[in-house]
């Protein structure tokens, strides 16, 4: 009998150090990062030679596309989860920025968070394009310099000069990134008022201005009513339209200043994470992790209704904004442009565009992944890459026949189908949230950390 009883408590030891060891992996996963130097060059960049096989070592080339928008505004409204804007709601909370999202030159999308759907985290994936882990919980606390390649970083080596107001978190992450800055805290909860009047205060002087390229709003305000008094808060309403006249002010401002010649203005609308019925956020339930979020810019086609928004990785914005402004993708990014914005494109400017960020994450993907090789993406990539080679050929020809149009939609969905496997596969090296929720459930106390729980961060 005591020899079956030690033979069990040997096996609980064993569950509990199984159980510990992998909540620790889990918490400190292992980062997904390139090899390369610790920021993107334009000088660095390998463009495509179509007229050398695709074994063959590419020529460097720092040579871009034009950039496609010339001014750019990102407002985040901290806590804006997507039925917020897109629900049925979302006309009396929102009137104007719906009516964008219907009848505007705009695209929508439902941008999915991953846990831990804190702060810091997810100001880290929407600049970066990376994927924190769990340990970025602690780090929210007392957030250090972001040395990872990252958006912010590359727009400020290219001399892109930015303006920012909101949360301080931005400015601990970035110090000395912006030529003008007002930041607030974010620890003061009770306070919905105050945290968002100190942002807006600036917004009249600044959009009158013309010397800055960049400006970045962060409102706290929705975020705090929904720790105080959660989603359904009468106080809810109020907050959005206050958050929609915010927005329109933004957008009146620049589709004034439009001028001819220039590259058009992009105005974007997102937040950094949802909130749970609860009001709280921090796990992976549906109603933290779906994020609105909206481009708006006289570069897109105008919306005939209302359409469904689609499904993005949150990730994927950081890509997309740093080819719409010229710059390179950061080195650790796992997102991938949404084609949205290249629609209106031409179609050799779209290829060369989807060329750059399966270029980026197939180096990615080399350095993270011991058999790279063998994963569908790469593989995919390898074959888009040299029917572009083929199509280009054809192009520089002078082939203006129906053959290259349909060649050349050929190549563009090839590469489509490349990134989202390239990304896709990036992403997994990060522990999918099923198997945290099981983790934390199996290391007993520290199970607060993740699955359905939330925290009031």
């Amino acid at each position: 009998m005591k020899v079956r009883s030690s033979v069990f408590a040997c096996f609980i030891l064993v569950c509990e150090v199984l159980g510990v060891a992998l909540f620790l992996r889990g918490f400190f996963p292992a980062p997904v990062k390139s090899t390369l130097s610790s920021n993107s060059r334009l000088s660095e960049l390998l463009i495509f030679n179509p007229l050398i096989s695709p074994s063959a070592r590419p020529r460097p080339n720092a040579s871009l596309p034009p950039r496609l928008f010339g001014r750019v505004v990102l407002m985040l409204v901290d806590a804006l989860r997507e039925d917020f804007l897109f629900g049925p709601n979302g006309r009396s909370f929102m009137p104007y920025t719906r009516h964008l999202v219907e009848r505007g030159s705009a695209h929508s999308y439902v941008a999915k968070a991953r846990a831990p759907t804190v702060t810091m985290p997810r100001i880290k994936a929407l600049t970066s394009g990376s994927i924190p882990g769990f340990i970025d919980v602690v780090v929210n606390l007392n957030s250090h310099a972001l040395q990872e390649d990252n958006l912010v970083s590359q727009a400020k080596a290219a001399g892109k000069r930015m303006i920012f107001y909101g949360d301080d978190t931005w400015l601990k992450l970035f110090p000395k990134h912006f030529q003008e800055s007002d930041g607030t805290t974010s620890f003061f909860v009770s306070d919905y008022t105050e945290v968002d009047n100190n942002v807006t205060r600036h917004l009249d002087s600044t959009l009158r201005r013309d010397d800055w390229d960049m400006l970045i709003l962060h409102y706290l305000g929705l975020d705090h009513i929904g720790h105080i008094s959660g989603p359904h808060s009468s106080l809810v309403q109020p907050k959005l339209l206050e958050m929609d006249d915010v927005f329109k002010k933004i957008h009146s401002s620049l589709v004034s200043k439009e001028a001819d010649g220039s590259p058009p203005y992009l105005l974007v609308l997102c937040g950094d994470h949802g909130m749970s019925e609860m009001g709280s956020h921090g796990g992976s339930s549906e109603p933290e992790v779906n994020t609105a979020l909206l481009l708006v810019s006289p570069a897109f086609r105008r919306k005939g209704g209302l359409e469904q928004p689609l499904a993005v990785e949150q990730v994927d914005l950081a890509p997309t904004l740093a080819l719409g402004l010229g710059l390179p993708v950061s080195q650790n990014s796992v997102g991938r442009v949404l084609p949205q914005i290249l629609e209106e494109l031409p179609l050799r400017d779209q290829l060369r565009l989807l060329h750059l960020n399966g270029h980026q994450l197939s180096l990615l993907l080399r350095d993270s992944l011991p058999h790279y090789q063998q994963d569908p993406g790469w593989e995919q990539f390898r074959v888009a890459e040299k029917a572009h080679g083929s199509w280009v050929k054809l192009y520089l020809e002078g082939n203006a026949s129906e053959i290259l149009q349909n060649v050349g939609q050929k190549v563009l969905k090839q590469y489509l189908q490349a990134l989202a496997s390239m990304s896709a596969a990036l992403s997994r090296q990060g522990l999918p949230d099923i198997l945290c929720m099981a983790r934390c459930k199996t290391a007993g106390a520290f199970g607060f950390l993740c699955g359905n729980q939330t925290m009031l961060v």
